[in-house]
């Protein structure tokens, strides 16, 4: 069962095959190196210009109550770089065992693990070791015990079938041209009857050969 908070209507990766295929993959790696090296920026600066909006205001226009960021250290909520508030209207069980897919600086694991309490079990998973660091601070300083940070690709999850009663994704669809291997993660992690919780940004039109081809539109 999937709740979606929005569809994704992301830019699809070109099919090919032969000589196509490795030229296809350098780009895939490419973009993968420049999205983390992008975020991973935001994690050592969050008060710098960046491609994107980042930060307590970005969490408050896109639906995060001001009390609940008041709670959550700052060190979390000052990086934050989602699409919306997934974290707020998704339904977590007390006891559930969560997945925060692209955690980042932990605002929604933070959240999570408050909201299915000491039963329940939050695995934050980024590829980002910056984005990671911030999270990992932000839950000493929250005193956190039922959250676990890890450091992995969204594509290759280090956990178990059928291990995750809910999974969070917070905005890293579009981000990912390998998005349905993704996609098949969460098939193969989420418990038959769980919920997979996601907020994405959407495109209007399609975008034009020389925009889909333009590294800048994947923050845009």
């Amino acid at each position: 069962m999937y709740h979606n908070a929005g569809s994704s209507a992301a830019r699809q990766a070109v099919p090919a095959t032969g000589s196509a295929l490795v030229t296809s993959q350098a780009q895939n790696e490419a973009l993968r190196t420049s999205v983390r090296g992008a975020y991973s920026a935001i994690a050592a600066s969050p008060a710098a210009e960046h491609p994107i909006p980042v930060g307590r205001q970005l969490a408050l226009g896109v639906g995060y109550p001001a009390e609940r960021l008041a709670r959550m250290p700052a060190v979390a909520v000052d990086a934050f770089a989602g699409v919306g508030a997934v974290s707020i209207f998704a339904q977590l069980p007390p006891g559930s065992r969560v997945l925060d897919l692209g955690c980042g600086a932990g605002l929604d694991s933070l959240i999570a693990a408050e909201r299915v309490g000491a039963e329940g079990r939050v695995i934050g998973v980024d590829f980002s070791e910056s984005m990671l660091a911030r999270a990992s601070e932000a839950a000493a300083e929250a005193g956190v015990g039922n959250l676990r940070l890890c450091l992995a690709d969204s594509e290759r999850l280090p956990l178990r079938n059928s291990s995750i009663d809910v999974a969070l994704v917070n905005g890293i669809f579009n981000l990912n041209p390998r998005r349905q291997l993704l996609f098949q993660e969460l098939g193969r992690v989420v418990r038959e009857g769980g919920a997979v919780y996601a907020a994405e940004l959407i495109l209007r039109e399609a975008l034009s050969d020389a925009e889909r081809g333009d590294e800048a539109n994947w923050f845009a």
